[in-house]
C-alpha cells in the first residue's frame, strides 16, 4: 500500500492539514510542536481499528481551538497492490471521524463499505496491519526506540520479541487464557481453591462417608461398592467394544470405498483420454488434406508418376531430327579368360607362399609364389578393364538401338501420344485440384500421415475405451469422476483410524478382545448384584453416598482430562511460538548480513542470532569471534537495532507491504552512518513507501518529496499576570 495524501481536520494541531506523499520516500520535517506525531497518530487510526467502534476519544483529538462539537477526522488517499500480478493497482481511500456519531468511509475500485468490522477487515487485508499493536511493533520506528536501548542489558531482546509477536495475531492471547484456565484449576489456596482440589476433597468426603458407615453396612457398601465398579467397568467395555465395532465397521468399508474409488479413478483417466483422443478423431476427421479417399489420391498419383514419366521420354525424343545412323560395332575382346587366369594365378602363389611358411621351404618357392600373386593382380586389372570396356559398348549399342527405333516411329505418332498424355496427366491433377506432380505427391505424404494418424488414434482409443460409441464418452467420464468423488467423499467421513493401513485386521483384534473382557465384566457385575441382593441389609443410604462418589469421581477425571488436554495445548502454543522465533531469527540473519555491512562500511560483515535469548552477535573484525552487539557502542548498538527492525518488517509483513513511518531514528547518528542507514531507506522503497518524520534538514537531498511543517506561532501574553496573581 502506498498513500498519496493525508487530509486532517480539526485534529490536535491541524484544524485542516493536507499533506502529498510520495510513492517512495518522504521528509516530513518541521520543529518539536509542528503536529508530526499527530500524523503518526491519524495514520495509525486510519489504517487499524480504532475511532468508530473503538477506544479512540474525540477530546484527545480534538484541536484546542476547535468547538466542542467538533469532529476530529482523518482521510488517506492510496493505492494498493493488485490481488494477482496481473491485475491493475487498486486505487481507494479511507476517512474516519471520531466522536459521537463518528463514521468510518472506504473506497476500494469505485466499490464503498460503511460498516467499521468490514472495512477494519478490508484494511488489514490491503496493509497487512491487523491491529495497533502490529502497527507500533513493525511498520512504526521511534527515535525513542533507538536512544533507549543503553538502559538494561534486555531492551534489545525485549523489544525483538515483542516485534516477532506482533506477527502472532493471537497466540499471546490464547497463551494467557490457557494460563488462567490452568491457574483456576490447579490452584491450592485455602481461601481460594482450585476447582481440582473442589472435585478431589469432595470424592475424598465422600468416599470417607462410605468407609465410617456403620459395622453392619460394612458388607453392604463393599458390594455396592464392587457393583459400582462392576458397572462401570462394563459401561466402559461396552463403550470400547461399541466404538470398536464402530471403527471395524469403517474399516471394513474403507477397504470397499478404497477399491471403487481406485477402479472409478482408473476408469474417468480412460474415459478422459477417450474424450481426447475423440476429440483429435473428430477434429483430424474434419481436416483432410483431400477431399478424396487416400486409396484415390495414391492411385492418381502413381499414374501421374507414370505419364510424367512418358511425357519426358516422347519429349526428349522429340527433341531432334529423324536421322537414322547404322552402325555396326565390332566386339572387343572377351574379359572372362582373363579373370580366370588371375584367379587361378593368385590362387596359386597363395599356395606356394603358404606351402613355404609352413614346411619351411626353399626361399625360392616363396619368391615364385609372389611372383604369382603379382601377375595374377596385374591379369585381375586387365581383366577389369576389359569388362568395363564391354559394358561400355553393350550401352553404347542399345543406346543406338533405341536412338534408332525413335526415330524410325515417325514424329506424328509421338506428338498425337506426348498430347494424350499430357491431357490425362492435367485430368488427373485437376481431379486432386493440385498444379503440378510435386504438389500431388506432397498431398499424397499429407493425406497418408493424416490417415495414419487417424488409425493410431483409432487403436488408441480402442485400446482406452474398447467399442463404446465417442459420443457416449463425456457421459461415461462424467458418471466415473462423479462416482470417484462420492467415493473419495465417503472415505473422508471415516475416522482416520479407520483409514490407516492394516485398521481392519487390528480393530478385529481389538473387537474379539473387548467382547472377552465385555463378559467378563458382565459376570463380574451379575456376581456383585447377587452380593448385593442377599444381603438383608437397608444400604439406601450407603448407596446413595456411593452414587454420590461416583459423580464426583466422573467430575474429577473430567477436570483432570481437561487439565492435561490445556496443558498439552499450551506446550504445543510455546513449541509453535518457538518453531516462530526461530524462523524469525534465520530469516533476520540473511536480511541483516547485507545491510549491517553497509551501515558500518564494512566493518561487520557476519551477524547471527540465538533463538532461546534473541541476543544478536557480530563477528569483531580485531578478533574474528562472535561479540554480542550490546558491548559495542551505543551508536553501533542503534543502527544493528535498526536492521533488525527493518528486516522483521518484511518477515511480519509478508506479501503485503504497508507504509513504514520512521519518527526520526536516527537522531543519535552521526552524518556518516545517518547517511548509510538513509541509504537503506532508500532500498526499501522499491518494496515499501516510507514516510520520514523529523526535525533536521540533512536528510532532504535523499528524499522523493519533503513536506515541511509549521511549528506554533502563539505565546502566552497573560504569563506574568498569572504569575502575579498566583503570589497574591
Amino acid at each position: 500500500m502506498r498513500i498519496s495524501t493525508i487530509r486532517l481536520r480539526e485534529m490536535k494541531r491541524h484544524r485542516d492539514l493536507q499533506v502529498e506523499l510520495a510513492s517512495g520516500l518522504t521528509i516530513v520535517r518541521g520543529p518539536n510542536e509542528s503536529g508530526k506525531t499527530t500524523i503518526v497518530h491519524a495514520l495509525e487510526l486510519a489504517l487499524t481499528p480504532g475511532g468508530p467502534g473503538g477506544p479512540t476519544s474525540a477530546d484527545d483529538l480534538r484541536s484546542w481551538d476547535a468547538a466542542p462539537t467538533a469532529r476530529p477526522s482523518v482521510r488517506l488517499e492510496f493505492s494498493a497492490e493488485p490481488a494477482d500480478l496481473d491485475g491493475a493497482e487498486r486505487q481507494g481511500s479511507v476517512e474516519k471521524s471520531f466522536g459521537a456519531g463518528g463514521t468510518v468511509t472506504l473506497t476500494v475500485d469505485g466499490q464503498t463499505t460503511m460498516d467499521p468490522a468490514q472495512v477494519n477487515a478490508q484494511l488489514a487485508d490491503l496493509s497487512g496491519l491487523p491491529t495497533a499493536a502490529f502497527f507500533r511493533s513493525t511498520a512504526l520506528i521511534g527515535h525513542g526506540e533507538l536512544d533507549e536501548l543503553d538502559r538494561d542489558d534486555t531492551t534489545v531482546r525485549e523489544r525483538l520479541a515483542a516485534s516477532i509477536s506482533a506477527a502472532d495475531r493471537g497466540t499471546a492471547l490464547a497463551v494467557r487464557e490457557l494460563e488462567r484456565v490452568l491457574a483456576d484449576l490447579h490452584v491450592r489456596g485455602d481461601r481460594d481453591p482450585g476447582r481440582l482440589r473442589i472435585a478431589e476433597e469432595a470424592v475424598a468426603r465422600s468416599q470417607t462417608i462410605v468407609e465410617a458407615g456403620e459395622a453392619a453396612l460394612v458388607r453392604l457398601a463393599a458390594s455396592r461398592e464392587a457393583l459400582g465398579a462392576a458397572e462401570v467397568a462394563r459401561e466402559t467395555m461396552e463403550e470400547t467394544l461399541a466404538r470398536g465395532r464402530d471403527l471395524l465397521e469403517q474399516a471394513r468399508r474403507g477397504e470397499i470405498l478404497v477399491k471403487e474409488e481406485a477402479a472409478a479413478t482408473e476408469r474417468l483417466t480412460r474415459y478422459t483420454d477417450g474424450v481426447a483422443v475423440g476429440d483429435e478423431l473428430t477434429a483430424l476427421h474434419y481436416s483432410h488434406p483431400s477431399d478424396k479417399p487416400l486409396a484415390v489420391v495414391r492411385q492418381a498419383v502413381e499414374r501421374l508418376r507414370g505419364l510424367d514419366a512418358r511425357i519426358a521420354e516422347l519429349r526428349g525424343m522429340l527433341s531432334g531430327e529423324i536421322q537414322v545412323n547404322y552402325e555396326v560395332v565390332t566386339p572387343g575382346p572377351t574379359w572372362r579368360p582373363v579373370a580366370i587366369l588371375a584367379l587361378v594365378a593368385i590362387a596359386a602363389g597363395v599356395g606356394l607362399a603358404l606351402a613355404a611358411q609352413v614346411s619351411v621351404g626353399p626361399a625360392v618357392l616363396r619368391l615364385v609364389g609372389l611372383a604369382a600373386i603379382g601377375l595374377g593382380a596385374v591379369l585381375a586389372v586387365v581383366g577389369i578393364r576389359q569388362r568395363r570396356a564391354a559394358l561400355d559398348m553393350r550401352t553404347h549399342q542399345h543406346l543406338a538401338d533405341v536412338e534408332i527405333d525413335r526415330r524410325l516411329r515417325g514424329r506424328s505418332q509421338m506428338e498425337a501420344e506426348l498430347r494424350a498424355a499430357e491431357a490425362e496427366s492435367a485430368n488427373q491433377l485437376g481431379g486432386l485440384g493440385q498444379f503440378d506432380l510435386a504438389a500431388a505427391e506432397d498431398l499424397l505424404a499429407r493425406e497418408t500421415a493424416h490417415v495414419a494418424a487417424i488409425d493410431v488414434l483409432n487403436a488408441k482409443l480402442e485400446g482406452l475405451v474398447g467399442k463404446e460409441p465417442l459420443e457416449a464418452l463425456p457421459a461415461l467420464r462424467d458418471a466415473a469422476a462423479h462416482e470417484a468423488a462420492q467415493k473419495a467423499s465417503a472415505l473422508t467421513e471415516l475416522a482416520d483410524e479407520a483409514r490407516a493401513e492394516g485398521a481392519t485386521a487390528r480393530f478385529s483384534a481389538e473387537v474379539r478382545t473387548a467382547e472377552g473382557e465385555l463378559e467378563a465384566a458382565r459376570a463380574t457385575e451379575a456376581d456383585a448384584r447377587a452380593q448385593v441382593g442377599a444381603n438383608p441389609v437397608d444400604a439406601s443410604q450407603v448407596a446413595g453416598e456411593a452414587e454420590r462418589l461416583a459423580v464426583w469421581r466422573e467430575q474429577l477425571r473430567a477436570l483432570q482430562r481437561r487439565a492435561r488436554i490445556h496443558e498439552a495445548a499450551l506446550g504445543g502454543l510455546e513449541r509453535a511460538t518457538a518453531a516462530t522465533v526461530a524462523s524469525a531469527t534465520r530469516y533476520l540473519e540473511k536480511r541483516m548480513i547485507e545491510d549491517v555491512e553497509r551501515i558500518s562500511a564494512g566493518r561487520y560483515r557476519q551477524v547471527r542470532i540465538d533463538d532461546q535469548t534473541l541476543d544478536i552477535q557480530l563477528v569483531a573484525p580485531e578478533t574474528g569471534t562472535w561479540v554480542d552487539a550490546r558491548r559495542l557502542s551505543d551508536g553501533t548498538l542503534a543502527q544493528v537495532y535498526l536492521v533488525a527492525r527493518l528486516g522483521l518488517i518484511r518477515h511480519a509483513t509478508g506479501d503485503r507491504r504497508p507504509p513504514l513511518v520512521m519518527d526520526d531514528p536516527f537522531v543519535s547518528f552521526d552524518d556518516t552512518r545517518a547517511a548509510r542507514a538513509f541509504s537503506i531507506l532508500r532500498d526499501l522503497t522499491r518494496d515499501y513507501q516510507v514516510i520520514y518524520l523529523t526535525c533536521s534538514d540533512r536528510y532532504d537531498a535523499a528524499a522523493d518529496a519533503v513536506v515541511e511543517l509549521a511549528g506554533p506561532a502563539a505565546t502566552d501574553a497573560g504569563a506574568a499576570t498569572v504569575h502575579a496573581t498566583s503570589r497574591a
